[in-house]
């Protein structure tokens, strides 16, 4: 499992960092360490139902997280079906997750450089909605900003949903997952 955010604590609780706090969520209801530094990540390891699994947070700026995710997939000589990505997604509304068995990047350049180094759209995805900006402003402050208190309520919801949507996918499928959790 790999989501996506940028590194550093001034962008912990951004828009751009949800998928590594439904990364933190899933970690902490499997008791898993996110300790170790390689492949230009931080990694935790640990087995849901005796099979091995790997979340991942990479520590380049979002737009190159393709790279880590290379580095593993290379390293433990995984299929792009293995994979399942973690991600904000200003398309969709704020709270809302969306999960899909694979499909295009969209216009997430983090996702597009993912698709670009692993050669392929076919992995499962989770989407959090973080919503469009209500006003006129740059994009970029926008995805880099904070959740308001209003906010931050509906995303809390999300990120629970969007762990427990990862979940679903690896204990049972991406299907079972889009059909309990697309739409809530």
């Amino acid at each position: 499992m790999s989501d996506y955010g940028n590194p550093g604590e001034e962008y912990e609780k951004t828009r751009h960092n949800v998928g590594f706090r439904v990364i933190d969520k899933i970690a902490e209801k499997l008791n898993i360490r996110i300790s170790k530094k390689k492949f230009d990540a931080m990694i935790g390891e640990g087995k849901v139902n005796n099979e091995k699994i790997i979340l991942v947070k990479p520590q380049t700026y979002m737009n190159l997280s393709g790279n880590s995710v290379k580095q593993i997939m290379d390293f433990y000589k995984l299929f792009p079906e293995d994979l399942i990505v973690i991600y904000d997604d200003i398309d969709i509304e704020l709270g809302k997750i969306r999960v899909k068995k694979s499909g295009s990047a969209g216009t997430h350049n983090g996702m597009r450089n993912i698709v670009k180094m692993i050669s392929s759209e076919d992995f499962p995805r989770v989407r959090v909605g973080t919503d469009k900006p209500k006003e006129q402003i740059d994009l970029v402050d926008y995805v880099l900003s904070a959740f308001t208190d209003e906010e931050n309520e509906k995303i809390e919801v999300a990120i629970s949903h969007a762990a427990e949507a990862t979940m679903k996918i690896v204990e049972e499928s991406v299907e079972k997952a889009m059909n309990e959790f697309n739409g809530i």
